[in-house]
């Protein structure tokens, strides 16, 4: 059985970051939501501060449903993947694109395991104002940042298997360490619940 996990936090959190270490212990394809979004923002010369054009995630959006038909159709098997995604409370696309990976890993027969990461907004604010992120056509805006951080809240899926983490004063290392702790949970609990009902259907 494969995984999917799938990071959610505000721009700064440290999604791509985390992923990446996550992937040196564990094997898995990242898909960073920026597959997604890059190839439309550079169409607009997008500069990470300016407001962007109304309707322009409807088209990040068919990009990221031809990857995931891609993964359902090509993927070896079993496969492990760890996808980034901002995932707002609240927001009609954020839930959507939560939908969208959800129903990829249903497809897969993977198990689905949401991470939210959450930091202070002093912190967060910091991190944003990083130049690389720029260079990733990322989002550089302080204020935004701040704004996001204090009005609104990472998306919770109401998912059993979701871990929250508080990735403020963790290195990328440390916080990709917990990440693979609790994987590694999920799955041990996952192969029990799956003998006990061979165990049981062996009994009627």
């Amino acid at each position: 059985m494969g995984v999917f996990v799938l990071q959610m936090g505000f721009p700064g959190v440290g999604k791509l970051t985390i992923a990446t270490e996550l992937s040196s212990l564990f094997p898995a394809k990242i898909i960073d939501n920026h597959w997604f979004n890059n190839p439309i923002l550079r169409l607009l010369d997008h500069d990470g501060t300016t407001p962007l054009p109304p309707g322009v995630w409807e088209y990040t959006a068919r990009v990221r449903q031809a990857v995931l038909d891609a993964i359902v159709a090509y993927r070896p098997s079993p496969a492990n993947f760890i996808f980034t995604h901002a995932g707002i409370a609240g927001d009609e696309r954020s839930a959507r694109t939560f939908q969208q990976i959800f129903d990829a890993a249903r497809q897969c027969e993977a198990l689905l395991v949401p991470v939210r990461l959450l930091c202070d907004e002093e912190e967060l604010a910091r991190r944003v104002s990083t130049p690389t992120r720029r260079e990733r056509l990322k989002s550089t805006d302080v204020h935004a940042s701040l704004d996001k951080s204090r009005q609104a809240r990472v998306l919770d899926p109401k998912h059993k298997l979701t871990l929250d983490l508080d990735v403020t004063s963790k290195t990328a290392q440390a916080s990709a360490a917990a990440i693979l702790n609790h994987v590694t949970r999920v799955i041990a609990g996952d192969l029990r619940s799956v003998v006990a009902l061979n165990e049981y259907k062996t009994l009627i």
